[in-house]
């Protein structure tokens, strides 16, 4: 069993005070998994598609311009070679409604999350989320 629980995490988030804001919460939390943010979800998607690399989890924004959180899970479940890398899809966003939790848990998201306005809690909510997929058996974790 090869260990992916330190991969890397990709963070997708259009706002930079929220990139700067989960950065500085990943720093205090001192995982060992480097942490990559991408703007938009077309950036992660290239970069998803032309590396070798086994994220651990991906962090999206829900709202966001050119891709948004929905269209790029979308796209991600759509390609074969990404989705039988099973990486664990969070939505991650400020805000949200009924229908938007129905659509991400539609699209076989693995959990939906709302960014708490203090340091504080989102080190909580990091911590909750990154602890839970390191104890979690996931098939991407097994050697290929």
């Amino acid at each position: 069993m090869s260990n992916r629980k330190d991969g890397t995490i990709i963070v997708i988030e259009d706002d930079p005070d929220d990139q700067l804001f989960i950065r500085d919460a990943f720093l205090i939390l001192d995982y060992p998994n480097r942490i990559i943010f991408f703007e938009d979800g077309y950036k992660a998607l290239e970069y998803i598609e032309s590396t070798d690399i086994k994220p651990f989890l991906i962090l999206s924004d829900v709202n966001m311009p050119i891709l948004n959180g929905f269209e790029l899970r979308q796209k991600i479940q759509n390609n074969r070679e990404l989705s039988i890398r099973c990486i664990p899809y969070l939505s991650f966003t400020t805000g949200t409604d009924r229908q938007a939790v129905q659509n991400a848990y539609a699209m076989s998201a693995q959990g939906f999350f709302i960014k708490p306005p203090s340091m504080s809690g989102l080190e909580s909510t990091l911590r909750k989320i990154v602890e839970y997929w390191q104890e979690c058996h996931a098939p991407n974790q097994y050697s290929d």
